[in-house]
């Protein structure tokens, strides 16, 4: 199972942000979205950074209530780790693992193509086992 496939499945929208909205912005749309990171484009969704729960939650800790009002490029991650529509789901789940982060931009011909988080790959891979247990017990049936 791919990347391609699971953007099939679940569509290429993305919200984003530019990276000089200020962070209480950055903040009503992960509520009102209840998501739990936003890609920061630059308007050409050219991604230059991602923000998710855990940078504000850092920022907040460190500047309090006057973090509300800097630039989302002062919280965001800038180096994001992205995959393509090739990389397959185990590919996916150990990029995740090893960088300990939940969200994946998607990429492609350098411009933002979609996102894949952790629980969309949860949610594939418990589609795959299911399918296999089912072909086994049909298996099983006719032999």
């Amino acid at each position: 199972m791919t990347v391609k496939a699971i953007l099939e499945s679940k569509g290429h929208d993305v919200l984003t942000l530019g990276p000089n909205e200020k962070l209480s912005e950055a903040i009503r749309i992960l509520t009102e979205h209840k998501i739990g990171a936003l890609v920061i484009t630059n308007g050409d969704r050219k991604i230059v950074g991602i923000l998710s729960e855990r940078d504000i939650v850092r920022v907040i800790a460190k500047e309090g209530a006057a973090a509300l009002d800097i630039a989302v490029r002062s919280a965001m991650t800038p180096k994001v780790k992205i995959c393509n529509e090739n990389h397959t789901v185990n590919e996916v789940m150990e990029i995740m693992t090893r960088g300990r982060f939940r969200h994946l931009p998607v990429e492609k011909d350098g411009l933002l193509d979609g996102i894949i988080s952790i629980g969309d790959v949860v949610k594939r891979r418990i589609e795959d086992v299911e399918r296999e247990a089912n072909e086994i017990r049909a298996y099983i049936a006719t032999a």
